[in-house]
């Protein structure tokens, strides 16, 4: 800076005023710079990374296992290929779930919390009780056919003979939410005299999910053999109403 002060005072004075611009412009430029470099560390700093944040961390990685083992398995599924689409490591999805069968297990874990999470959601108890099953019904059949991972995965869990699930410490607890709203719809419905007596609420979850399951689950089998596929909107949306009716009229009076 000094060498450049010092040879504007030897230019001609026509010459200085440029000379002097030149300056006044790269001072302006390194100012900028600083600032922009002080501005990008403090967003670094606001915002955490992968590494700083395990929650996001581990719910990335669950969600890119739940596709890798829905489509393949848990003998097809592979590590690598988790940690490549998370842009994580092998050792950081050890370190959280300290083997393959452990993420496994989680991902079974995470696929039934998220759909009991949002069936206690419905709100079942502010609706009239036939109303409150219609509800209940439908909702099963449009999240398994929304969400073919899950059937897939429950598929695959039953080809181990439920070997991984029986490992979890939380899995039954998550489910047991839904067989109580089963049972408090069925049993307001018998105090109304709407339902018919002496079913079971247990039963009940089983035959509406059972209904609901063949759709994704022999989908495509189906489809080729009768050339009819709930890929058709008329279509779905006359076997959803056929599956509610169904469990409607079964318990009704």
């Amino acid at each position: 800076m000094n060498e450049l002060v010092h040879s504007v005072q030897q230019v001609k004075p026509e010459a200085k005023k440029v000379v002097r611009n030149a300056i006044k412009s790269a001072i302006k430029n390194i100012a900028t710079e600083a600032v922009k470099t002080l501005a990008n560390a403090e967003n670094k700093a606001e915002k955490p990374s992968r590494t700083n944040d395990p929650a996001r961390t581990m719910a990335g990685i669950l969600e890119v296992a739940t596709a890798e083992f829905a489509a393949k398995g848990l003998s097809g599924a592979r590590i690598d290929e988790i940690a490549a689409t998370t842009k994580t490591s092998k050792r950081m999805i050890y370190y959280y779930f300290e083997s393959k069968e452990g993420l496994y297990v989680a991902v079974l874990e995470e696929a039934y919390r998220r759909i009991r999470q949002i069936e206690q959601q419905l709100h079942l108890e502010d609706l009239a009780p036939e109303e409150a099953l219609r509800k209940l019904v439908g909702f099963t059949v449009d999240y398994q056919w929304n969400n073919p991972d899950f059937v897939r995965l429950v598929m695959n869990e039953n080809i181990h003979r439920g070997e991984y699930l029986a490992q979890s410490k939380t899995i039954q607890g998550l489910n047991i939410p839904v067989v109580h709203a089963v049972q408090q719809v069925y049993e307001r419905g018998v105090e109304q005299g709407v339902f018919r007596a002496n079913l079971d609420p247990l039963d009940l979850h089983m035959t509406m999910s059972a209904l609901s399951f063949f759709n994704v689950s022999n989908h495509h089998t189906f489809s080729l053999i009768f050339k009819h596929s709930l890929e058709n909107a008329d279509i779905y949306k006359a076997r959803r109403e056929s599956i509610i009716e169904t469990m409607v009229r079964y318990v009704k009076k």
